[in-house]
């Protein structure tokens, strides 16, 4: 047996303690089992998928930059929370 170490977020660890409890076994017997199915399959035992449209994709670097020049024009309107909130709230 080897030891790994994996880092995760906090809140995540514990989802996953509690969720591996629920189920009877340790996070170390849960990665235990992903990884026997993962080469037993050869592959990544879900999907995996990139975003359709990129944050990088020419339509929303079009869209940053129009922001951009809006702001650079002082075409923006400012407000804070509380008019937000009482907009939403009308």
């Amino acid at each position: 047996m080897v030891a790994i170490s994996i880092r995760l977020d906090e809140r995540d660890k514990e989802a996953l303690d509690k969720m591996c409890a629920e189920m009877g076994m340790s996070v170390a017997t849960f990665f235990t089992i992903y990884a026997k199915r993962a080469l037993r399959e050869r592959r990544i035992p879900f999907e995996v998928n990139a975003p359709k449209e990129s944050f990088y994709s020419a339509a929303n670097l079009r869209a940053l930059e129009e922001s951009g020049q809006q702001l650079r024009e002082g075409k923006t309107i400012t407000k804070t929370i509380d008019e937000l909130e009482a907009l939403a709230d009308a």
